[in-house]
């Protein structure tokens, strides 16, 4: 079952900035996407049209078979939950309790089915102690969980992260790495945007890197990350994560684990002591 089609998706802002020039991308239902590339590449342009915030100047955009060019966007709005970058463009009620319900409230949810909503998705952000806050009362990390969590509410079936890192210390992003985690176990197809190439490569099947407004690869972490798309992702000022490096040079692939890490370091450092003793 497919997600996303998007064929040939061209926008023009009205300033005459090109931001997508016939972006092709399928995403099966159920899949883990991230989307990287440098700042202006179109990421942000491109799930925009997701879920109605920017119409297509030129191609498609179908969302379950549902083209976003002539659906409302309330109804899009049911199928998409997009978490901004800035939780500050997002946010506006006064207590968090009342901002997580907000969204479910305006696609119908009510009742006991609202409040399990709500209290669900502040318990996997971590903010259940906080709910009677004001949000601007957090730091700026919490407040981004606090975006996560008014989408996590809404239950939608596509959920995309743009930049869901920024401002996390390890066990935030340990937090959003298990809501990813989480998500697709469900069945929930979710999208990043994200320039945290290790989040990337330890949270998503697949990664699609833009360029100028097109996707210029497209695959596995594994292959994505792996040396000979080195150059690419330096064409679009991306280092390929450290892990990915360090594996290159070990014989251990693109994506290793911590441990094979360790144990190929360890190896290494035992041969150079065995060659000095002998020597």
């Amino acid at each position: 079952m497919t997600a996303i089609e998007i064929r040939g998706l061209t926008h023009v802002y009205p300033d005459g900035t090109r931001a997508l020039d016939g972006v092709d991308l399928v995403v099966p239902a159920g899949q883990r996407l991230a989307i990287v590339g440098q700042i202006g590449s179109g990421k942000t342009t491109l799930v925009r049209h997701l879920n109605g915030l920017l119409r297509p100047t030129a191609g498609s955009v179908l969302l379950d078979g549902l083209d976003v060019r002539s659906t409302h966007v309330a109804r899009l709005a049911r199928q998409v939950g997009l978490v901004f970058q800035d939780p500050g463009a997002q946010i506006f009620s006064s207590r968090v309790r009342a901002e997580v319900a907000f969204g479910p409230r305006t696609i119908g949810l009510r009742g006991a089915a609202l409040e399990a909503a709500v209290d669900g998705a502040l318990e996997a952000v971590g903010l259940t102690d906080a709910d009677a806050l004001n949000p601007y009362d957090l730091g700026l990390s919490r407040r981004k969980l606090l975006a996560v969590a008014s989408i996590l509410a809404m239950r939608t079936p596509v959920v995309v992260l743009d930049e869901p890192t920024t401002g996390q210390d390890a066990r935030g992003t340990a937090r959003i790495r298990r809501i990813v985690a989480d998500l697709a176990a469900e069945g929930r197809t979710v999208i990043t945007i994200s320039h945290d190439l290790r989040f990337v490569a330890e949270g998503f099947e697949r990664v699609a890197v833009m360029g100028r407004g097109r996707v210029i690869l497209d695959g596995t972490p594994e292959t994505v990350f792996a040396e000979p798309s080195w150059p690419v992702l330096a064409s679009t000022s991306l280092e390929p994560p450290f892990a990915a490096r360090v594996g290159a040079r070990l014989g251990l692939g693109s994506t290793p684990t911590e441990a094979s890490l360790i144990e190929a370091i360890a190896s290494r450092s035992a041969e150079a002591g065995s060659r000095r003793g002998s020597s």
